[in-house]
Formats: C-alpha cells, structure tokens, sequence
C-alpha cells in the first residue's frame, strides 16, 4: 500500500481550513492542520510533511516571516494560498522560495494540481535546484542540457548563450514561477540593475524561435508583473 502524502495546512480562517482539509482528505492525502505561525514552525520538522499550504495573514506573524524561516533550514514545498492577490506579494514570496502562490477563492482542481506538481517536483529532487535529469521534454520541445541542445519537432533551435541561459534555467524548474529578479540575478549576476526590459526583449526573441504562435505560447508563459514560467515538463 502506497504512503499518502502528509499536507501540512496552515490556515487560521476554521471555515476556509476544513474546506481545505476535506478537500485533501477526499482525494487521500493525509492532513495536519494548524492556525499560527508558530505551530507550523514546530510542526514542519516534527512531521515533515510533504507539502505546506501556507495563508499569509496569520494571527501571530506573517505568513511570510514564516516562509523566510522555514527556508532557512528546510526545502521543504511550500504553496502560499492567501486572500493577498496583488503582485508586490506574490513577488515577495515566491524571492522568499515559495514554490507557489495561490490566491483566494479558488477551486479545489487548481489546488489539488499545485499539490500534485509541488510533490513531483520535491520527488524529483526540485525546489528550485538544478534537475539531476539531463534532458527536458514537453510538447515538441526537447532539451539536452549536457549537449547543450534544444531542438523543436527534431529541428535545432540556434540560441544566443543568454538565450539558452534562460531557457536552461526556466527548464530546470518546469512548473514553478520564477521572479524577474531571480532570473536576472542568476543570468546576470547579483550586481546586475534589475532592468526588466533586456530581460524581456530576450524572452521575446527566445519565442520567436520556440513557438509556433509567440503571442499565445505553448512553452514559457508570462505571470504578468511577477515573472516567467516553463510549461511542465512530460
């Protein structure tokens, strides 16, 4: 018999908590629950659960000093899911190392993928770090990270170095929104000016090669205002 994943919900609203936690509990996953920061604190390395749904506006402390300590120790997958849906605050936590950010109300198929992606990905060894995996696939696009290659529909797409930097980066975390200060920072270096406007023209010329349509891409998306996302590898 297969473990269920143990999710971990912090969340201080009882009605908005045991919707989540029926939810979870319907589709096998077990549950631990907990209404501050502190106890979430205390629980995570208590309980190593695989996954933690985070809301920001606790009792105690901010559901971000929260993340920000967790960090500090463990890799642990962390959705944030807060009523918060302006950009300044998902920015904020997905540079704290949120591994995603949901905003309320949502519904129950958008979270319980999340989950399942956030799980994935912590299997494989994710959470921001470099894949162990040597090639990436979704769709038509295929890259082979150790030949430094990237083809389309078997045909060879000719990147610049910053180009395939980017698309590198993007590919080693499939799924997660990474922030346009993160990008610039790992492609350019901490000291870089955080001028999202190289970044962009590069991210368009990168979709002149890749997509078949650049306005309605299959492969990298836009979080407006926040940043960039690879589309889920196969």
């Amino acid at each position: 018999m297969n473990r269920k994943a143990m999710i971990l919900v912090v969340e201080d609203e009882p009605i908005i908590c045991n919707f989540i936690a029926t939810t979870l509990s319907a589709n096998e996953y077990k549950v631990i629950e907990c209404s501050t920061g502190k106890e979430a604190i205390s629980l995570i390395p208590s309980h190593c659960p695989d996954v933690v749904l985070l809301d920001l506006g606790l009792p105690d402390m901010d559901g971000l000093a929260v993340l920000k300590e967790v960090r500090e120790w463990s890799d642990i997958p962390v959705i944030v899911v807060s009523a918060r849906g302006d950009e300044k605050s998902k920015v904020q936590a997905l540079d704290l190392g949120a591994d995603d950010y949901i905003t309320k109300p949502f519904g129950t198929s958008e979270l319980l993928a999340r989950i399942r992606t956030a799980i994935r990905h912590n299997n494989k060894g994710g959470n921001g770090s470099k894949s162990s995996q040597n090639t990436f696939k979704a769709k038509s696009l295929f890259i082979d990270f150790n030949k430094y290659l990237v083809t389309v529909n078997g045909e060879e797409v000719h990147l610049t170095q910053i180009e395939y930097k980017l698309v590198s980066l993007l590919a080693h975390n499939p799924g997660k929104v990474l922030t346009y200060d993160y990008i610039i920072t790992k492609i350019w270096g901490p000291f870089a000016l955080k001028d999202n406007q190289i970044l962009r023209v590069n991210m368009a010329n990168i979709r002149r090669k890749l997509e078949k349509n650049p306005v309605d891409p299959e492969y990298i998306f836009t979080e407006i205002g926040v940043g960039y996302r690879m589309v889920e590898d196969d």
